[in-house]
C-alpha cells in the first residue's frame, strides 16, 4: 500500500515506522524539507521524503499526523489531490486542563471531512501516547492492544484495519464517523486520569462478561436487561 504522511512529529515517526517495516511505501511530507528527510532516514525501509503535497499525492491512504487546528487548514489546501483518498486522522483536540477543544461541535475528524468533502475520513490511533505505538508490538498481559476505528466508507475502513494489524494491534469497529467525537472525548478523559490523577484508566471498565451487570452473564449478547 502507498501511504502518505502529513507531518514530521512523533505520531508520524511511530506509525510510519511500523508501516514501512511491514512493506508499505511510505512518503513523509512536511513544511520543513530537512525535517522530512531526517524522519524518512530514521524510519528507513524505503521511506521517502517530500513536501505536504507530494505526500498527499503519493498515498492511497494519507495519515494526518497534524496538531488539531492545523489539520483542517492543511487538508483544505490539499483537497484537490486528496479527493477520493482515505484520510486517517489520529489527532486529539485536547487543550489546557484536559478540555475538549471541539466544545460540543464537530469532532476533529468531522472537521477534516468538511475541509475536503471528497475525502474518506477514518478516525483511529488517538487513544495512546506515541511511545505505545513504537512498541513492537503493543501487547499487554498477552493481549494485543485494541484500536477503535470510526468511519463511514467500508473500503476505507478495510484499509485502515489492515494498517492497524500491521502495528501488531487488533482493530475494533467503532461505528460511523459521527462516533469520532466519542473517541476524542475518551482520549481527553483518559489523559486527565493518567496525567492529572495518576489513575489506571483501564481499571474503570469491568470485564465484558459484566458489561450489562453481574446478573446478565451468559445472556445472549451480554446485554439483556431484567424487567
Amino acid at each position: 500500500m502507498r501511504i502518505g504522511v502529513l507531518g514530521t512529529g512523533s505520531m508520524a515517526d511511530a506509525l510510519g515506522t511500523h508501516w514501512a517495516r511491514a512493506g508499505h511505501e511510505v512518503t513523509i511530507g512536511g513544511r520543513d524539507p530537512l525535517k522530512a528527510e531526517r524522519l524518512a532516514a530514521r524510519i528507513g525501509d524505503g521511506a521517502r521524503a517530500g513536501g505536504l503535497r507530494s505526500a498527499a499525492e503519493s498515498g492511497q491512504v494519507v495519515l494526518a499526523a497534524l496538531p488539531f487546528g492545523a489539520g483542517a487548514d492543511v487538508v483544505r489546501q490539499l483537497r484537490a489531490v486528496l479527493d477520493g483518498k482515505v484520510l486517517l486522522d489520529c489527532s486529539n483536540p485536547v487543550g489546557p486542563g484536559f478540555r475538549l477543544l471541539t466544545e460540543g461541535g464537530p469532532s476533529a475528524a468531522q472537521q477534516l471531512a468538511v475541509a475536503a468533502p471528497g475525502v474518506r475520513v477514518v478516525k483511529a490511533f488517538n487513544l495512546c501516547h506515541e511511545d505505545v505505538w513504537r512498541m513492537r508490538p503493543p501487547v499487554f498481559d498477552g493481549r494485543p492492544l485494541a484500536v477503535p476505528v470510526c468511519g463511514d466508507d467500508a473500503s476505507a475502513l478495510a484499509r485502515v484495519r489492515e494498517l492497524v494489524r500491521d502495528t501488531g494491534c487488533e482493530p475494533v469497529a467503532g461505528g460511523g464517523l459521527h462516533q469520532a467525537g466519542l473517541l476524542e472525548a475518551t482520549a481527553a478523559l483518559f489523559i486527565s486520569l493518567w496525567v492529572g490523577e495518576g489513575a489506571d484508566a483501564q481499571a474503570i471498565a469491568p470485564p465484558l462478561a459484566y458489561a450489562a451487570g453481574p446478573g446478565h452473564r451468559g445472556t445472549e449478547g451480554g446485554a439483556q436487561r431484567s424487567r
